[in-house]
């Protein structure tokens, strides 16, 4: 989880109060923070959800509590027609722009969409830049994936002369001094030889030409994402005027990364003036799109439906329309009601509502967890073990005892890891093909759970090329996969593992799989098969006898060298999987 470090006068300013540890420790759960260390200057606050990137600033902490502390009521409007009740928005999301960047048609299979805007009359000191750098790291480093989907870039406004571009250029012959060296290097030379360029190079692994910002004199500002110009892009104590970028690869977390860096800063007395962004091709926003982004061709903060009974079934007890509607609001969001239901809005520097539930949570943190009775159990009972569980516990000894080293993986992962990358298996005919999508991911990266287990080891073997060879991997978890009627989803225990060296063959692990059966007191047959996932005549499915029916249990083979390369295996590599469930108890 993110933890941000706090000098304790900057944020009393920008709370409006003084704090002593106990106010603070009153007024984190609003964030769902907490002090990890405490002294009378410097302060770190850890903040337990990733979901909320506008809170991981002290702007953002200090934001949050004073629309709270106010009730919203400081920044609250009421449309007596419509009986609606919104936060007023941030002034500059509906102010002109008299700027442009220009995007370039070349960037868009490298990193194809920028978003901006200027800020003016902001006195940079020492505070203040220390903490937009830490803004720009966490922003860059935990929501940007490492840079990969957002980087952000500051600039002194007065070395720069509009408009700007974004365009390509050519690697080999494009040259600045980048900051922190006085050498004027090339694109290429930065990715091998600064410490930036060497960290996040694998970003352009692949391109051909790389990105960069230039303005109407030619001038480079910066080579996203690697790196800012030393004469245009370092910001230092006492400038006033800025221009701030953010380059990425999905345009709605670029527009997030903007509205939150530019209310931080209006936060901090700033005075915001919007860019127009001109992308080559027509976007979610259109072609032409101003930014900061609030209200356009489409809200960017979308609505949700929540009825009352949903806080009744989430929270215990019943909650009035007008109770629902004021601790909401008092907690920034824009409400309308109905007869037995809300629709709300996030304000336009937040874009983590997935669910109704996820209102849910946000009254009950605007109320308080302390204003709800808690109510004791009515029954004792003893816990033990569930039968899946001792199944799983059985298969995690055995597996240790053939000398196999477990892996833990996460339950969601990427459509491209499921399938594109495992050779495309056909969904028609086998169960791993049947991929539950996520109806509103927020990256693609966990756009869907896993519908097997063996990407998640071969992604843990590509990463593993150091460690002293044989490995043998194993995983027993869960796997949610549609069912076949295609109506519904279902959730199935399986077994996976994998042997990795340079004379793996199908026999190494063959012994293994059918010692384990025999173990559990199962008779198994194989059968020759052709699965995408491995070489052809190197493969075979699992079945068992259950009632004198033959039941297909899962699959073991060599793994294809094509599979093998898009996970950057260097080794032949053995694998199979089988269904838990299909084993009994």
């Amino acid at each position: 989880m993110p933890t941000i470090e706090v000098n304790r006068t900057d944020l009393e300013s920008l709370l409006g109060e003084p704090l002593d540890e106990s106010r603070l420790l009153s007024l984190l759960p609003l964030v769902k923070g907490e002090i990890k260390e405490w002294d009378e200057r410097d302060l770190k606050i850890e903040l337990n959800d990733s979901n909320r990137p506008d809170l991981w600033s002290p702007e953002g902490i200090a934001r949050q509590i004073r629309i709270h502390r106010s009730g919203g009521a400081a920044r609250q409007i009421r449309i007596h027609s419509k009986g609606r009740l919104q936060t007023a928005p941030y002034p500059f999301f509906t102010q002109e722009a008299a700027q442009k960047i220009t995007v370039s048609k070349s960037v868009s299979a490298i990193r194809p969409y920028l978003g901006g805007f200027l800020v003016r009359g902001l006195t940079i000191s020492e505070q203040v830049l220390t903490q937009l750098i830490q803004s720009q790291e966490k922003l860059a480093d935990i929501f940007g994936q490492k840079r990969k989907t957002v980087s952000i870039g500051l600039y002194p406004l007065h070395k720069i002369t509009f408009p700007v571009r974004y365009d390509t250029a050519d690697p080999e012959t494009t040259a600045f001094i980048p900051l922190g060296t006085d050498r004027k290097m090339s694109l290429s030379e930065i990715l091998k030889e600064h410490p930036k360029g060497i960290a996040f190079a694998g970003i352009l692994k692949g391109h051909v030409n790389y990105p960069i910002l230039i303005d109407a004199n030619d001038q480079i500002l910066s080579f996203p994402p690697i790196i800012n110009s030393r004469g245009t892009g370092e910001v230092k104590v006492s400038d006033t005027d800025l221009l701030v970028e953010v380059t990425g690869t999905n345009l709605r977390m670029v527009m997030l990364a903007v509205n939150i860096f530019a209310c931080n800063l209006f936060d901090r007395g700033g005075i915001i003036e919007p860019l127009i962004i001109e992308f080559p091709e027509e976007t979610n926003f259109g072609t032409t799109v101003k930014m900061p982004y609030a209200e356009g061709i489409k809200p960017f903060s979308k609505t949700v439906q929540v009825a009352l009974i949903q806080f009744e079934k989430g929270l215990g007890e019943a909650i009035s329309l007008d109770t629902a509607q004021r601790f909401l609001v008092s907690y920034g969001y824009n409400v309308s009601t109905e007869e037995r239901s809300l629709t709300v809005q996030l304000p336009p520097y937040r874009d983590d509502l997935m669910h109704p539930v996820d209102v849910v949570e946000d009254f009950a943190i605007s109320r308080g967890y302390e204003t709800f009775v808690p109510t004791l159990p009515s029954q004792a009972t003893i816990g033990s073990q569930s039968a899946s569980s001792r199944q799983s516990a059985r298969l995690v000894s055995a597996m240790i005892g053939f000398g196999f080293e477990e892996v833990i993986s996460n339950l969601l992962s990427s459509h491209e890891e499921q399938s594109d990358w495992m050779g495309k298996p056909n969904h028609v005919n086998r169960p791993e093909g049947r991929i539950v999508a996520i109806e509103n991911p927020m990256t693609e990266r966990y756009a869907v759970p896993r519908s097997w287990i063996l990407p998640s080891l071969l992604r843990v073997e590509g990463k593993s090329s150091k460690a002293y060879y044989p490995h043998r991997l194993f995983e027993v978890g869960e796997v949610v996969r549609l069912n076949p009627s295609g109506k519904g989803c279902e959730t199935a225990l399986h077994l996976a593992g994998v042997i990795a060296y340079a004379e793996a063959k199908f026999s190494d692990l063959h012994a293994v799989v059918f010692t384990l059966f025999h173990t559990l007191g199962f008779a198994v047959k194989m059968q020759s098969f052709d699965h995408p996932t491995f070489i052809e005549g190197r493969a075979g499915a699992l079945f068992i006898d259950k009632g004198g029916v033959a039941i297909e249990i899962g699959m073991i083979g060599e793994v294809h060298p094509e599979v093998l390369t898009r996970w950057e295996i260097g080794v032949p590599t053995v694998a199979f999987e089988i269904e838990v469930g299909a084993l009994g108890h």
